[in-house]
């Protein structure tokens, strides 16, 4: 008989958590039952998201809906076998709910990649649109764009829309959340 995997349930993920196997400074995620290991934040992805944070953030007080919040690398959970965690998730709570936002709660994730791009792209991107998300922002600090990707569905996000630097982010999705490129971006050199 081969090797046989395990794949891990999200109330694995978290029991393993609270005993300890992983500390605080771990930087991991539960990816489709697998633990994945995430990479480094540099200065340039920080930056990045501290703007995408207050323009979100902004655009949520301008909306003045009651129950949006900006989550800022916490856990989603999509289901059984994944809890990933965006750079960035806006969620609208119930009153009545609390603890780590699930997928029918999240409006919008955002992934900030320099290193990460291919996986943020060809692995987690898919995962939020099968969990039915639906917009998804991937902010490629190297080419200097912003993709908005909506129209989720099982194959992945039927709509993608590339903003380059120069350009204007229009969510696909969120009434009046916009904002010039440059914005979100660090500042170059």
């Amino acid at each position: 008989m081969g090797a046989v995997r395990h794949r891990f349930t999200v109330e694995e993920y978290r029991r393993m958590g609270e005993a300890g196997i992983f500390s605080e400074d771990d930087r991991v995620e539960l990816i489709d039952g697998e633990v994945v290991e995430m990479a480094p934040i540099g200065d340039r992805h920080i930056e990045s998201v501290m703007r995408l944070t207050r323009l979100i953030s902004r655009w949520t007080f301008v909306a003045s809906e009651i129950g949006l919040f900006v989550s800022v690398q916490n856990p989603l959970a999509l289901g059984e076998h994944g809890e990933p965690q965006p750079d960035l998730t806006l969620v609208r709570r119930r009153g009545d709910r609390s603890g780590i936002p699930i997928a029918e709660e999240a409006l919008l994730v955002v992934e900030v990649a320099a290193t990460s791009l291919i996986y943020d792209r060809e692995t987690k991107l898919p995962l939020y649109a099968r969990a039915g998300i639906p917009e998804a922002w991937l902010v490629d600090l190297n080419a200097g764009e912003i993709r908005v990707y909506s129209e989720p569905g099982p194959g992945g996000y039927g709509r993608i829309t590339r903003i380059r630097r120069e350009g204007r982010v229009v969510s696909a999705t969120l009434s009046n959340l916009a904002f010039n490129t440059l914005e979100a971006l660090p500042p170059e050199g």
